[in-house]
C-alpha cells in the first residue's frame, strides 16, 4: 500500500489539506489518515488510509483522491 507522508495534499476537487498524522482504529487496527482543511474553519478530518490513497473516476478521467503537493 502507498505511503502517506505528513504534508500538504490537494483533493481531486481542488481543496488543500494538511496531513497531520497516521493513526490506528482502536478496534480494527486499520490505518487512518488524520488531516486538516486549509480553508474555511480548518476542520479536522479522518479517513481510512485505503480510501485516502484511492483513485476516483469522474467524466471518464481517473485521479488520485489526494495528491501530495508540498
Amino acid at each position: 500500500m502507498e505511503v502517506v507522508k505528513n504534508g500538504i495534499y490537494r483533493h481531486f476537487k481542488g481543496n488543500e489539506y494538511e496531513v497531520i498524522e497516521i493513526g490506528l482504529d482502536c478496534e480494527t487496527l486499520e490505518e487512518l489518515v488524520i488531516y486538516k482543511a486549509l480553508y474555511g474553519d480548518g476542520k479536522i478530518w479522518v479517513r481510512s488510509k485505503a480510501d485516502f490513497c484511492s483513485l476516483v473516476t469522474r467524466d471518464n478521467k481517473t485521479f488520485k483522491r489526494f495528491e501530495l503537493i508540498k
